[in-house]
């Protein structure tokens, strides 16, 4: 029999309400209900009993509004990012160029404009730094692709706003205050406290610019947009050669002061290497002079020529076995051959030992300039009238003291002293505050960066300032991001046939082994360009006389080539054949030394080759002998 309840019709059924007998039928008697069985009575909080609960449609209405609002922020944090980014660009492509900008300013002597620069650059470093550095910025830098960039954009103001504030403004500042017509030479004499007034402010920039390279050369480029690495290869680029020019002005002021006499008289021996006939760092010193400072005057005291010195019986100091087996003991016999080795250090205390036996005077240090090097001091000065009548200017002084001053001298003595007094009247001039400061400071910039300047203090302390630069004229330096090779030329023919002299090089590596050790070749190509008459057409002295042995108009060579001191030597051929060579080590150095001899109009291909110990993917760099006239060294493609 069904239930009471089986009967009873669902809430939902047509009938809208349960019959009265049922309900009542339904609902016990209170008697009915014992006490322990009576539930307890529910009372609902005062929050349930005001709101009712919430429908779903009502949840999905506040999550819709939520997301809403989340997408809002990101839409407007991601539109903030942006608009930043935007500002933080133009600011960086305004102040980028300014850093150079800055440097021809103070160089051409106009410290109003540089200080006005060195604002401009100042607040758009400012700008670019604090686009990129706020919270929500950093935030997006955790995000995929897009963060690479946003970092490496903030990384990129961040060092363009440190060069601003510690090294363009404290350069600029100085340039406000001082005149380069300051370091002009007065009656000889250079004013020595603006050198000192300015080794605070040129140290300071300097350590910031050092900084600034390390900054931007960490800067991760693997995983951002083209145009944020060309703005970071960009920056690198002003920086480093920023830095290059301020290291060496720090060196200058730092270094000048000692020189020049500030703290007691100096003696300096300056060797003129003539580049007709070649050595390692130039030429032979056929003429030299006794340069005295004395707080900041400079004369020159004494000149001399190679025959004011006889040959020594032996080495005048030890040379070191190295240097034996490849140049010779003659490099410390003769006054001409002290720049046989490229160590001019080694050049230096050899000179300096000379003079002292010769003439009794130690001096305090050796420094070296060739006609080349005078030709661009030339530009600076203008012409100089000789006593001889002969104009000397920057077009043709490399042609009348290396090739027209042995057409007009058959006495090797005559043309020694044709050779020193232009080198003197070229001194004179700049000593004279004839020089225009802004092409003096170009001229011998351009004069060390080819190696036409060198200079050694017998002073330990004062030298280790030089260290690493062009000027110290040491073998090439090489680092993690890049390999330097050396190429050293010396005559043997004993003429001045290497005004004929033509050397062009090209540089290059491939990888073929298994083990993934490069082998790198250097690729040089020697040509005698002297006329085919050259034995009847060039002066007698021009030719050599054949003293040496060698036919008249040909140029007898030895070629030097150095690789990095890690690698291992592989030989060299000449021409395609393997060449007959002597392989040896300099300081560590691996060095292959071929002698080849050229007609006139002859050429020879020699290729040395070196086998590295690891893989390299940095670049390639060659130092070479300053030659008269100098080819870029070209990138050699190689196969395997």
């Amino acid at each position: 029999m069904p239930s009471p309840d089986s009967a009873r019709p669902a809430p939902d059924s047509d009938d809208p309400a349960p019959h009265a007998a049922d309900a009542a039928s339904a609902v016990p008697e209170v008697s009915e209900v014992s006490e322990a069985a009576r539930p307890e009575p529910v009372i609902p909080d005062a929050a349930s009993a005001a709101e009712p609960p919430k429908s779903p449609t009502r949840r999905r209405t506040i999550a819709g509004v939520v997301v809403l609002g989340l997408l809002i922020l990101v839409v407007a944090a991601t539109a903030w990012v942006g608009i930043r980014g935007l500002q933080a660009r133009d600011a960086l492509e305004a102040a980028i160029p300014l850093a150079s900008t800055i440097q021809d300013e103070i160089l051409a002597g106009d410290g109003a404009q540089a200080a006005q620069t060195a604002a401009d650059l100042a607040e758009f470093a400012a700008i670019a730094r604090s686009r990129t550095s706020d919270p929500i910025w950093r935030g997006y830098e955790f995000l995929p692709f897009l963060g690479p960039n946003l970092t490496a954009v903030r990384e990129l103001a961040t060092v363009v706003d440190d060069v601003a504030q510690n090294a363009v403004t404290p350069l600029a500042g100085l340039a406000g205050t001082l005149d380069l017509n300051a370091f002009k030479p007065v009656d000889g004499s250079i004013a020595l406290q603006p050198l000192l007034d300015a080794q605070s402010s040129v140290d300071q920039a300097d350590t910031a610019l050092a900084r600034a390279v390390e900054d931007v050369t960490a800067i991760d480029t693997d995983n951002v947009l083209a145009v944020v690495r060309d703005a970071v290869t960009r920056l690198q680029s002003v920086t480093e050669q920023t830095a290059s020019s301020l290291d060496a002005m720090d060196r200058a002021v730092t270094l000048l002061p000692a020189m020049l006499g500030g703290a007691a008289p100096r003696d300096y021996i300056l060797l003129f290497q003539n580049l007709a006939e070649l050595r390692a760092t130039g030429g032979i010193p056929g003429a030299l002079a006794l340069v005295h400072t004395d707080q900041g005057s400079v004369e020159l005291t004494q000149q001399a020529t190679a025959e004011d010195f006889d040959p020594f019986a032996a080495p005048v100091l030890p040379l070191g076995d190295d240097t034996t087996l490849i140049y010779g003991d003659i490099t410390g016999e003769y006054i001409q051959n002290v720049t046989l080795t490229p160590d001019f250090a080694r050049t230096g205390a050899l000179a300096r030992e000379m003079w002292r036996l010769q003439f009794g005077l130690e001096a305090n240090g050796v420094l070296s300039i060739d006609p080349v090097a005078l030709s661009y001091l030339l530009d600076a000065t203008g012409p100089i009238t000789l006593a001889t009548g002969d104009e000397l200017n920057a077009d043709n002084a490399v042609s009348l003291l290396l090739h027209d001053v042995y057409a007009r001298y058959d006495d090797l003595k005559q043309q020694d002293i044709f050779f020193a007094a232009a080198a003197g009247a070229v001194f004179d001039a700049v000593k004279s505050g004839r020089a225009d400061p802004t092409k003096l400071i170009s001229a011998l910039a351009r004069a060390g960066a080819e190696h036409r300047v060198l200079v050694w203090n017998a002073d330990e302390t004062e030298q280790a300032v030089l260290a690493d630069t062009t000027l110290a004229g040491d073998r090439p330096f090489s680092d993690d991001s890049t390999n330097r090779f050396g190429l050293y030329i010396n005559d043997l023919s004993g003429a001045k046939m290497d005004f004929y002299l033509d050397v062009e090089t090209a540089i290059g590596q491939q990888t073929c082994r298994t083990d993934r050790r490069p082998q790198y070749t250097l690729e040089v190509t020697v040509t005698n360009t002297a006329p085919a008459d050259a034995a009847t057409s060039l002066p007698v002295y021009v030719t050599g006389r054949g003293i040496s042995g060698v036919p008249l108009g040909n140029i007898k060579t030895m070629v030097s080539a150095y690789g990095v001191p890690t690698m291992y030597n592989l030989g060299v051929t000449r021409d395609g054949v393997d060449a007959e060579h002597v392989p040896a080590t300099d300081a560590s150095y691996p060095v292959t030394s071929l002698v080849f001899e050229l007609a006139p109009g002859e050429s020879t291909v020699l290729h040395f080759d070196w086998l590295g110990t690891g893989p390299f993917t940095g670049d390639l760099a060659l130092r070479s002998t300053p030659l008269i006239t100098l080819h870029e060294t070209e990138k050699l493609d190689l196969s395997c």
